[in-house]
């Protein structure tokens, strides 16, 4: 499995691109996101001076459908947004591969960390460069160490689980679905995946995988 961390410039035009522009030290961090039916929803902590004012540039864009207060304490709010044209979502959705919650979006940036299999940042930055986004690439990491603590058959089942989407929140991929890709028994495949997450849980509950160190791209 390979992790990466990117900086990406959104776009103006975009709701939050402009909000967090005209409010550049508010600071938007995303708990939780998904699209669906081209409408973005997700659920934001928002830290800044005022609040309320921010809620009210986003209600008055056009994209954005709705704006819904859970929290709310002094300098922080607790919100849900729905907003249409999720154009990071639709990137995202494009290459298969799961952003790291909590993110934050700040005076027109976002952080994301990604961890997906190998082939897919390749995928995701071919992507990028095809796209109006600017990014920049602060660093990769590969989990070589798992290599070590799994057998070949247990890393291709693992690295199918997490390239279909069945450790996503919500899960995309059923456990049969998995067994059906990888043409194998829903209770052999249960039973792999059983024995590689153990593997690899007990590894790191004892310690003994080590941080990777960040491999910085030429």
């Amino acid at each position: 499995m390979v992790s990466a961390s990117l900086t990406l410039d959104v776009p103006k035009r975009t709701f939050i691109g402009a909000v967090s522009r005209e409010f550049p030290d508010a600071r938007f961090q995303v708990r939780s996101v998904q699209s669906c039916d081209g409408v973005g929803i997700g659920v934001v902590e928002l830290t800044a001076q005022d609040p309320d004012a921010v809620c009210r540039a986003m209600r008055r864009c056009d994209t954005v459908h709705t704006v819904e207060v859970f929290l709310r304490h002094d300098d922080r709010a607790l919100i849900q947004i729905e907003a249409a044209q999720p154009i990071l979502l639709r990137l995202l959705d494009r290459t298969g591969v799961p952003v790291q919650t909590p993110f934050e979006i700040r005076d027109g940036e976002v952080d994301w960390t990604l961890t997906t299999t190998r082939t897919r940042p390749s995928a995701l930055a071919t992507t990028l460069d095809r796209s109006e986004l600017e990014y920049v690439l602060e660093h990769v990491s590969e989990h070589a160490q798992f290599e070590h603590i799994l057998t070949d058959r247990q890393g291709e089942v693992l690295d199918t689980a997490i390239e279909s989407g069945y450790y996503d929140s919500p899960r995309q991929c059923t456990q049969e679905e998995l067994a059906d890709e990888l043409d194998l028994a829903k209770s052999t495949c249960s039973e792999i995946l059983h024995r590689a997450e153990e593997r690899v849980i007990k590894r790191f509950e004892a310690g003994k995988v080590e941080a990777p160190s960040p491999i910085r791209p030429a």
